[in-house]
């Protein structure tokens, strides 16, 4: 691989907080990079991407400048625009500026750009850039500022973001009072936690890294004692699948999974759990269900070996019947909950107490936070991998503040306290180990948000572990690439078939041509 592709793929998976970023650019800094350099090669990098996407006809530009760097930036972007031929108008409401940005702001006065102190002067735009406020705010957006972003959040004008929208915190991604709704945001240098963070989506739109050619000296320095936050790429997530395959293999060593799941009530959720891990490549299938479910079972999935299990008076599984000179040590890996129903209590118990990679969905895990069990998950002598919604992740982990607020830190709590790896579903879905080791998933699509799409997952997930085992590839990469794949797959069936049209049982048609897509 080229090296500029080799750098390509490392920075775009680094994830940094305001802190980090900071001492990154002090680093840069105090190795001689002029600060006023640097302004100009970020500013004009913008400059140039934002020529190639407003259309000439939609030459009218309104820059908002703030008082800080960000600020400077946004003055390099008016002016150069400016020299090609747009119509810019600068708005500054700051008395009182940093150096370099009063500079600026100054040589574009000189150079006749218009520059207004009120939002009401301001002219009316095609295009808004906002440089008001940086990566690093803390304090919450208050008086005129306040009034004015609420103000440009009417307006029906595109807006383009200067490394963050104005008002977002850049590691929790909260709306400090309120921020700028932007349509597309350049984020520089490094992708910020913000980005990944749920609650700042609304505002962020669609993004896009500036690599401004920050050392990648530099970066290792400061990220290296802390614990890792990764940005969940195509290139690494089809670098764990188990692909090719040795041209000499049998269906035991591409891995076997044993799936417990169903109920009467709940059918559904055992059939596409089934077909999410047959999507997988899972080299040997088997699916415990209630007696009652076993002949659909088979109707769907002939290759797999069904196994029907006595059943409660409501239809759950009351107790594992495996086939004869088999236990739960066959399997390579364990995926367990999908429309079991809570009445399956002692069969988790019993998966808990096996020493084979273990995977918890849904009524697992209602039953898990029943039991009050989390803390002995540590014990386990094999990895255990949860994968929660927000509602199942409040119940399992009562005493982690709202997990909406700072999803990063969450599931980092929610790992270092469990000893498992917790995958905490979500717009941006976040997995963290118990080192403290978080990967985050830069795409995925609201046509998601269909009941059934999380029992594909753990069928897709489940298949994953168990040629994990095979292939010795870390549990953790192998969850984030079913992360990666299940989302892709949901964005590939929303493209043909729009956000709508994107049910559980479609979706895993979809599975393989994402792949196959690529």
């Amino acid at each position: 691989m080229p090296n500029f592709q080799h750098r390509e793929e490392e920075i775009s998976q680094i994830i940094v907080t305001a802190a980090q970023m900071r001492e990154i650019e002090g680093r840069i800094f105090a190795a001689g990079m002029p600060v006023v350099a640097l302004m100009e090669k970020v500013a004009g990098l913008i400059a140039r991407r934002l020529k190639a996407m407003i259309p000439q006809e939609k030459s009218r530009v309104g820059v908002l400048v703030g008082p800080g760097h960000n600020g400077g930036d946004a003055l390099v972007v008016a002016r150069e625009l400016y020299f090609q031929g747009y119509e810019v108008w600068i708005y500054n409401p700051f008395s009182k500026l940093k150096e370099l940005t009063s500079q600026h702001l100054q040589y574009a006065q000189s150079l006749g750009i218009a520059y207004y102190q009120e939002i009401a002067q301001l002219p009316d735009c095609d295009v808004l850039v906002d440089g008001l406020f940086g990566f690093g705010l803390e304090k919450k957006l208050t008086d005129a500022i306040a009034s004015a972003i609420n103000q440009l959040n009417t307006w029906k004008q595109p807006i383009f973001s200067i490394d963050l929208p104005s008002g977002l915190h850049t590691d929790t991604g909260e709306v400090l009072g309120t921020a700028i709704r932007a349509t597309h945001t350049f984020c520089l240098g490094l992708w910020k936690l913000a980005f990944l963070q749920d609650q700042a989506l609304d505002y962020i739109g669609t993004s896009e890294l500036i690599d401004f050619d920050i050392p990648l000296a530099d970066v290792q320095a400061v990220l290296q004692d802390a614990p890792k936050i990764t940005r969940i790429t195509t290139a690494k997530a089809i670098s764990n699948l188990p692909l090719p395959r040795p041209p000499v293999t049998h269906k035991y060593k591409e891995g076997h999974l044993l799936l417990i799941c169903g109920s009467h009530r709940y059918a559904g959720g055992a059939i596409l759990t089934a077909l999410g891990a047959r999507a997988s490549g899972v080299g040997m299938l088997s699916i415990a269900v209630p007696e009652y479910l076993k002949p659909i079972l088979v109707s769907h999935l002939p290759e797999a070996l069904v196994i029907g299990c006595p059943e409660t008076e409501t239809g759950a599984i009351a107790k594992l019947e495996l086939p004869e000179k088999t236990d739960l040590s066959s399997f390579d890996a364990i995926a367990c909950g999908p429309g079991l129903t809570t009445d399956s209590t002692p069969i988790i118990q019993e998966v808990l107490n096996s020493e084979r990679p273990l995977l918890l969905d849904a009524d697992a895990l209602n039953i898990l936070a029943q039991m009050r069990t989390i803390p002995t998950l540590q014990k386990r002598q094999a990895p255990t991998v949860l994968t929660p919604h927000t509602g199942e992740f409040k119940r399992l982990f009562p005493d982690i503040p709202d997990a909406n607020q700072d999803r990063v830190k969450a599931v980092r709590s929610a790992a270092m306290q469990s000893g498992a790896i917790v995958l905490l579903k979500g717009a941006r879905t976040a997995i963290a180990n118990d080192q403290g080791s978080v990967w985050l998933n830069p795409k995925s699509t609201p046509a998601l948000a269909r009941g059934g799409s999380g029992d594909v997952l753990t069928g897709l997930l489940g298949g994953l572990l168990a040629q994990a085992v095979k292939k010795q590839i870390a549990i953790e990469d192998m969850v984030a690439t079913a992360s990666w794949w299940h989302s892709q797959a949901g964005i590939l069936a929303a493209e043909e078939r729009t956000e709508l049209g994107v049910d559980a049982f479609t979706l895993t048609q979809y599975l393989m041509k994402s792949l196959t897509m690529l």
